[in-house]
C-alpha cells in the first residue's frame, strides 16, 4: 500500500494523517471544513483542531471525494454519528475501510463496522483502536494500538503501511471486540470525570474503572467479543487512559457535570465531540434489551438526560446489594 486517504479533519484524523505521512509518504486528508483544508495545504497546520502542531508537507487536504479514487485504503475518522452520512455521500470504494472512530450508531443501535459493511458491502472493514491522545500521536510520542482485521493478509499490509517505531501496531482478528472497547470506555470516562469534578477522590475513581471494566467485559462477551481483546489495548488500555486525563473530551465533560454544569448546555457549546454522550443512551438501551447489568452506564445516561441528579445517582450506586467480585 502506498497512498492512504484519511476521512475526517478533526484532531484524531489529522494525527493519523501525520502518522501515515511518516517518511514523506503521500497522504490525502478529506475534511468538510474549508478552513481546515486551506490551512493544511497552505501552512501545514490544523489550527482549528490540532493547534500548534506542524504537519508533514506530504499531507494534502481536500473536500472533494473524487480525488480519493487513487488511494489504496481509507482511514475513516468521522464522528461516529456522522459516519453513515459521510460514507453514503462518498463513491463507495472497492478498497479497505479502516474505522478509527469510537461509538455506536444511535439511530440503529449498530456497531460502526456493521454500518460500514451495510453502506459499502464490497469493502473489507478493519478497526484501529487503542489508547491514543491525538496531540501525542501527532507529536511522534510512543503509542501502541490494536488493528483488528478478519483478513490476515490485509492486516499485515495495513500494519506495514502505518506502523513506525513510535506507532506500534498489534494485529487482531476480533473486529467486534476492538470496537466495543473503544465505544464503552467513552461512557465510563464521563463517569470518572464526574467523580473528579465532585471531588470524590482517587479511591472512587480506581473502583469505578475496575467495575466499569467489568461492565465492558459483560457487554463485550454478550456481543461476541473475546475477553483477551477487551483486556488489551483497545479495551482496558484505552479505558485507563481516557478515565485518567482532562485531555479526554469525555472525562472533561464528566468533570464539568460533576462541578454542577448542565450537560445539555455543555454539548451545545462544543465544536469537538464527546462521543460518550451519544453512546450512553444507546448502550444503556442495548444492555437493557439483552439483560446485561451495566449500572455505571445507566447512571451516566441518567445524568446526561437530566432524569436523575448526581447525589441520587451516587446513592443508588452505593446502595446496590453486595455481590461476589466477578465478571
Amino acid at each position: 500500500m502506498n497512498k492512504l486517504a484519511i476521512i475526517g479533519g478533526g484532531a484524531w484524523g489529522t494525527a493519523l494523517a501525520q502518522v501515515a505521512a511518516t517518511g514523506g509518504r503521500e497522504t490525502l486528508l478529506w475534511a468538510i471544513e474549508e478552513d481546515v483544508v486551506a490551512a493544511i495545504n497552505k501552512i501545514h497546520q490544523n489550527p482549528v483542531y490540532l493547534k500548534g502542531q506542524k504537519l508533514s508537507p506530504a499531507i494534502r487536504a481536500t473536500n472533494n471525494f473524487s480525488e480519493l479514487s487513487g488511494c489504496d485504503a481509507w482511514l475513516v475518522v468521522t464522528p461516529a454519528q456522522h459516519m453513515r452520512a459521510v460514507l453514503s455521500r462518498a463513491p463507495c470504494p472497492d478498497m479497505p475501510l479502516v474505522l478509527c472512530s469510537k461509538g455506536i450508531e444511535q439511530s440503529s443501535g449498530q456497531m460502526l463496522h456493521l454500518v460500514a459493511r451495510e453502506i459499502c458491502p464490497t469493502s473489507p472493514v478493519a478497526v484501529l483502536s487503542g489508547p491514543t491522545f491525538a496531540h501525542e500521536v501527532a507529536a511522534g510520542m510512543p503509542t501502541a494500538v490494536t488493528l483488528a482485521c478478519e483478513e490476515e493478509v490485509l492486516g499485515e499490509a495495513l500494519r506495514e503501511r502505518i506502523a513506525s517505531p513510535a506507532f506500534r501496531v498489534y494485529l487482531s482478528d476480533d473486529v467486534a471486540g476492538a470496537e466495543i472497547g473503544g465505544a464503552v470506555k467513552n461512557v465510563l470516562a464521563i463517569a470518572c470525570g464526574v467523580v473528579e469534578g465532585r471531588g470524590l477522590g482517587l479511591n472512587a475513581r480506581a473502583a469505578l474503572i475496575a467495575r466499569g471494566f467489568a461492565e465492558m467485559t459483560r457487554f463485550g462477551l454478550a456481543m461476541g467479543a473475546r475477553r483477551e481483546t477487551l483486556a488489551g489495548l483497545s479495551g482496558l488500555g484505552d479505558l485507563v487512559l481516557t478515565c485518567s486525563s482532562e485531555s479526554s473530551r469525555n472525562f472533561s465533560l464528566g468533570k464539568a457535570i460533576g462541578m454542577g454544569r448542565d450537560a445539555a448546555a455543555m454539548m451545545v457549546d462544543r465544536r469537538t465531540v464527546a462521543e460518550g454522550a451519544h453512546t450512553a443512551p444507546v448502550l444503556h438501551r442495548l444492555a437493557q434489551a439483552r439483560g446485561i447489568d451495566m449500572p455505571i452506564v445507566a447512571a451516566v445516561d441518567a445524568l446526561l438526560t437530566g432524569t436523575t441528579g448526581i447525589d441520587e445517582v451516587l446513592e443508588q450506586l452505593m446502595a446496590r446489594p453486595p455481590r461476589p467480585e466477578m465478571l
